[in-house]
Parts: C-alpha cells; structure tokens; sequence
C-alpha cells in the first residue's frame, strides 16, 4: 500500500528595507509612489548599464541567515537566471545559483521539531504587473519602481508536515526578520511573499507549488487543502499533475495556474559584470557581533521571570510593540493584582490598547470582574420562564439571562463572572 506522507517546503521572498536598490541608487521604496518614477538605466535593463552591488543587502541578508544558524559562505556570486516576462526589463534576473550567500540552517517549533533550511540567498525583485481596463480592453502596465529592490530568498527543506506547521514556522521567521530590522515583512505591501512546495512524499514524482500566498491564515488554508486534494487523488490510483496553483480565499480551495510537465531552464550563468564576493572570518564575525537578542532568547527570558507558558511568551516578543508595553506595565499590573500572565493575554487578545497607559485600562477591567448580586437577583425575578427552564435541564437558556445582566450593566460586567453567579443562585 502506497504510503502517504504530507511533504511540504516553504519559499519565502523577503524585500529588504535598505534606502536604495540592489545594484543601483534609485530609491527602493515603491509602495504608492507614482509609477515608474523610482528607475534609471540599470534597473530599466537599459544597454551599456552596469550594476553595484548594494553592501547593506549583502550584510543583511549574511546576518539572517546567521540568525537561522546558517553557514555563511565565504565565496559567492551572482548569476544571471534567464527567462522572459514584461515585468523583467533585462530578459533575466540578477540572483544566486550555486554558491549563495548562506547555507542551511533551521527553525525549531514550539512542539521541538526542527524545520531544516536549505538556503538563504539574495537577488533583485521584479517590476511589477498591474492589470485594468482602458478604452473597454484589458491591458497589462508594468511599473519598474520595485525592479531592483533587495529580495532575499529564504528556501526550507521540505520538513513541514501541515499547515498549522507551516503557518507556525512562518510567525517564527517573521519575529526574528523583525528583531533584525531588515524588513516590515508586511504582506499586505508585498514586502513579504510567500509560496509552498506540496506533494505527499518525496517519492512520488510531482511537486504542487501554490504561489502568491499573502497571509499566514491562508499559507494553513491551502496547505491543507492541498493535502486533502492529492490524497483523494492518489487513494484514486491517480498522480497529481506537476503545476502552479493559486489559492481562492472565498472557496478555501487551489485552482490551477499553468502546467509543468518538466523543471524549468533558466540557463543559470555567473553574472559576468558582477566580480565573486569573497568573505574573511573577520567580516563574518563583524556581522555576527551586530546581531540583537533574537525572540527565542527573549521568549525563555519571560518564561523563566514570569512564569509564562512558552506559546504566550512566543506570542508577546513576536512584535517589539506588545513587548515593551508588557515590561512596562508588568509591575501596575501586579499591584492591581493582575497576573503577568493574565496581562499577556489581555495584550495578546487586544483587550487592552497599546497606545493608552495600563493602569486604568486595568482597572475598567478589573472593576468588571465584580458583578453586583442585587442586579443577579433582579434578573432571576425578572425572567420565571428562563428561570424554570434552566431549573428543568435547558442549561443554554442561561445565555438569555447573562444577555440581561450585560444589558442592565451596559456591558461592563464580565459575562463568565455572571454566568457562575447566575448558576450559583440557581443551585444548577
């Protein structure tokens, strides 16, 4: 019997958030900027134009993958990757084949599985297609303000098992590219993109790449979808076709993109304007040295202080913005008796507003802990029939009479707190 193992590698694209482009000095930011107004003759793929390299990307991309625990190789190169498209000016992309900036590395999950990495590398991003209808046709305009950027590309081994795997992995990376502050990572501008490798076993000869993925709930939705969808095919006796697929957020389903029957050609060659980068232990070791505490670190820091369970302190350094408002108001906290960990959650949930001060935040809160028992009492007279029912064994009609405490309350009791009131006064 065929044996079924989901088998899944992530590619993720990270622009970096360097001032100017990869080989030339336009201007890398092209988020709303009026199109085609960040280029020149080297990002335009113009004859006779030649690249330089951009040294804060080449140190960037050295220090993410030395935060993965990468290798840092000290040779590289760049090399030409051809293939033909309109957002790509020059007929080919300026990235890494052979001898990339770093290899391996890997990611622990919070259950101790390790997700292997093959690569991290960095090429330039490609200018960008936008599509609309002029004069009643449709029509493709490119603007070449993000051709040129940084990208870095940080390739997994084919580790992850399933979404929730996948999604978990991608929080953890995104918390540390964050730490190193060499990218927002924000998807929705596309400074982070996203594309998963599926098939269920590396035996079997396909592989299913779902791209243009833009957020980490939609990585686990079509991950498992995919998986649910060769398995059905392969229990069929059928193989799953080698191709591209989209991912449809409406119907939580892949659709199909395009074919690829064989692996694609793209005519690899060492980028004969760009000489080989070559790297001492000393320019390694200056990298690692800038190197912050990364969220792993910080996260055992809480667990260990405040007694916080892994997967809450995991969830609090994930952004710098959660972390300092919990060191700061952890001690208001206490003093109100409120628990470290209970201030996590509430900072965690968005119960609490980062941008206003904690204590009397936490005090409205705590006050609704409180509920009054004449308001308790005036309910149960108030509503008999609720009353005999729940006394009778329809224990969900006790959600009508919490509905009245909240609205005689105007909201401000907490509806755990008067469900247990309401149930105590009842003896059910």
């Amino acid at each position: 019997m065929l044996k079924l193992t989901p088998t899944i590698g992530m590619e993720v694209h990270v622009e970096l958030a360097t001032a100017s482009k990869m080989f030339c000095g336009c201007p890398a930011e092209h988020f709303a900027v009026k199109p085609n107004t960040h280029t020149c003759p080297v990002c335009l793929g113009l004859p006779g134009a030649l690249p330089v390299p951009n040294k804060k990307a080449v140190d960037w991309t050295m220090m993410i993958g030395l935060a993965l625990g990468s290798t840092v190789n000290k040779t590289s190169k760049f090399d030409r990757k051809h293939y033909f498209y309109p957002d790509l000016p020059k007929g080919f992309q300026i990235s890494q084949y052979d001898e990339p900036l770093c290899r391996g590395g890997q990611l622990a999950l919070d259950s101790g599985k390790i997700i292997n990495l093959t690569r991290v590398h960095l090429e330039e991003d490609t200018g960008k297609l936008i599509h609309q209808t002029v004069g009643g046709k449709r029509v493709s305009l490119v603007d070449f303000n993000r051709s040129g950027v940084p990208l870095v590309e940080i390739v997994t081994e084919p580790d992850i098992a399933s979404g929730a795997e996948a999604k978990e992995f991608l929080k953890k990376l995104t918390a540390i590219l964050r730490t190193l502050k060499v990218s927002d990572c924000d998807m929705e501008k596309g400074s982070m993109r996203l594309e998963a490798n599926v098939s269920m076993g590396e035996s079997l000869a396909y592989k299913v790449e779902v791209k243009n993925l833009n957020s980490f709930r939609f990585v686990e939705q079509a991950i498992d979808y995919e998986l649910s969808r060769q398995e059905k095919l392969l229990k069929a006796g059928k193989t799953p076709r080698q191709e591209t697929r989209g991912y449809d957020p409406k119907t939580r389903s892949t659709f199909v993109q395009r074919y690829k029957e064989t692996a694609e050609d793209y005519r690899y060659f060492p980028e004969p304007d760009i000489p080989p980068m070559v790297f001492s232990d000393k320019d390694i070791a200056a990298i690692r040295a800038k190197l912050p505490r990364l969220p792993e670190a910080k996260a055992k820091d809480l667990v260990d202080r405040f007694n916080l369970p892994p997967k809450l302190a995991s969830l609090l350094v994930a952004k710098a913005s959660r972390l300092t408002y919990f060191k700061n108001s952890v001690k208001t906290a206490q003093t109100l008796k409120v628990s470290p960990e209970k201030l996590a959650n509430l900072i965690i949930n968005h119960k609490i507003s980062l941008d206003k001060p904690a204590a009397e935040q936490l005090k409205t809160l705590t006050q609704k802990q409180t509920v009054d028992l004449g308001i308790i009492d005036q309910v149960i007279k108030d509503n008999p029939d609720v009353v005999a029912k729940i006394k009778a064994g329809k224990s969900s009609a006790v959600a009508f009479l919490v509905g009245q405490v909240m609205r005689l309350t105007r909201g401000q009791a907490d509806a755990v707190a008067a469900r247990k009131l309401l149930l105590k006064r009842l003896q059910v």
